[in-house]
């Protein structure tokens, strides 16, 4: 999606892949966060963001692969816009962290190695305040944390950070422990949405998860990311 904070019923229905009358009827049904002004429907970029997020583990390939073409983040590497932002440097195996709170501060630290986090204890205080909101955890192991809003002013580039656990970490999401943490750190909405689409293409690949588990040095994790990519090209 672009940067602009509001969009139409069209412009949503185009950005998402998706038919016009089922958007509508979704957002009729309160399903998709929006609200009528003057007969038209307006939806809030953020809002917009949070829900396709706590709706990500639903997806299918082909809805994830339509998500991502939509999004062209002018800041990413469209053949490899995961592995591009993320580097050798902002992974750890294993992770350092045996809490909720701990794994956050440590993946903020992670993306700090890339010197583009100006204001690193503001963006580790949005990341906690996103995950006191709602845990950005999900069935499967994996959770995505992220602030609720972009932080252009924050950072200076859009920063992805990964830690593998060694072992479960209670961090929301059901009641499954979490092992896999991306950190996704963005200048804009339509920027995380086409890395969020992107790694939900990743994880559709058979035997990628396991393997990235598996992996026992941030190299060989980084690695596995960049040929799995390759892979969807």
């Amino acid at each position: 999606m672009s940067t602009q904070h509001t969009y139409s019923i069209q412009d949503l229905a185009r950005q998402m892949g998706r038919n016009l009358r089922d958007v509508e009827r979704l957002a009729s049904r309160g399903v998709i966060p929006g609200r009528k002004i003057d007969g038209s429907w307006l939806f809030q970029a953020n809002e917009i963001r949070d829900w396709i997020q706590s709706d990500f583990a639903t997806y299918t390939p082909d809805e994830l692969q339509a998500l991502e073409t939509s999004q062209c983040s002018t800041e990413l590497d469209q053949d490899f816009p995961v592995s591009s932002l993320l580097k050798v440097e902002t992974i750890e195996v294993p992770l350092q962290a045996r809490t909720k709170r701990a794994v956050l501060e440590r993946l903020v630290q992670l993306a700090g190695n890339t010197w583009q986090i100006w204001s690193p204890d503001e963006v580790l205080r949005a990341v906690i305040e996103r995950e006191e909101a709602a845990s950005t955890a999900f069935d499967g192991g994996i959770a995505l944390p992220h602030p609720k809003n972009p932080m252009p002013d924050a950072i200076g580039e859009s920063v992805i950070a990964l830690g593998i656990a060694a072992n479960g970490i209670p961090f929301g999401g059901g009641r499954s422990l979490t092992d896999l943490f991306f950190l996704i750190l963005s200048r804009d909405n339509q920027t995380h949405l086409q890395i969020l689409a992107r790694l939900g293409r990743l994880f559709h690949c058979a035997g990628f998860l396991d393997q990235l588990r598996a992996s026992e040095t941030p190299e060989e994790a980084w690695q596995l990311i960049a040929d799995t990519e390759k892979t969807l090209l």
